[in-house]
């Protein structure tokens, strides 16, 4: 019930948006502590396109970036977060993502190599009370207008390693979902970037579309 409560909740979003012609952005998360928060440029543009033309959407191709302590965040419905290195949240950066996360918002973080064990230490500044869980393959995230029957699609290999799908669950809502093993975002980028097959970008597109459309609902 509660599955198609959503839909109905979802397409009525996406009528009125429709209607209206308002168009949302998306932001960017610009964090302290060296890692490169720009990194991948060309994801969320392509991303916005592909929700704009598969779930009905206004998504502005301009991204803006915002930083995790500024009031600016609680304009974004969805915050996605990569980069390679070092993550530092301040304690009111912290406090002021725990206060957008747990008010509807919405972050996913991509583990573009080599911040798995900054961003871990650093959302337990946000949530100290909380860790990641490995979500299950018949978590909603993996069945929205997309089905991913066994979770992430493998988009880089990295270490070889399985791909995988953490979330931090506040009050029973996925408030912040980490793709680790995977590198979603890269597989967002143009394809001349990373030379990826086009079947591989458009899993990537897909699952990215999934947690648009799951942020937008929930």
């Amino acid at each position: 019930m509660k599955k198609y409560i959503s839909l109905i909740v979802f397409c009525v979003i996406a009528l009125v948006l429709y209607a209206q012609q308002t168009t949302v952005k998306i932001g960017l998360l610009k964090y302290s502590g060296g890692g490169d928060w720009y990194a991948n440029p060309t994801s969320l543009p392509n991303l916005a396109d592909f929700c704009n033309k598969t779930l009905g959407l206004f998504i502005s191709r301009e991204i803006e970036n915002v930083e995790p302590g500024s009031g600016e965040l609680f304009n974004f419905p969805f915050v996605h977060m990569t980069g390679h290195g070092n993550v530092v949240f301040s304690n009111a950066e912290a406090k002021n993502l725990r206060k957008y996360l747990i008010s509807g918002g919405f972050l996913h973080v991509s583990d573009n190599y080599g911040m798995d064990v900054f961003i871990r230490r650093e959302m337990k500044k946000v949530f100290p009370e909380l860790d990641f869980i490995e979500l299950p393959f018949n978590h909603p995230i993996y069945h929205q207008k997309f089905s991913f029957p066994n979770g992430l699609p493998k988009i880089h290999e990295h270490d070889g390693k399985s791909a995988k799908g953490f979330g931090i669950i506040y009050q029973g809502r996925l408030v912040c979902f980490y793709d680790f093993q995977c590198d979603l975002g890269d597989g967002w980028e143009d394809q001349k970037v990373h030379k990826d097959a086009e079947e591989v970008r458009q899993n990537a597109l897909k699952m990215g579309s999934n947690l648009v459309q799951y942020a937008f609902t929930k």
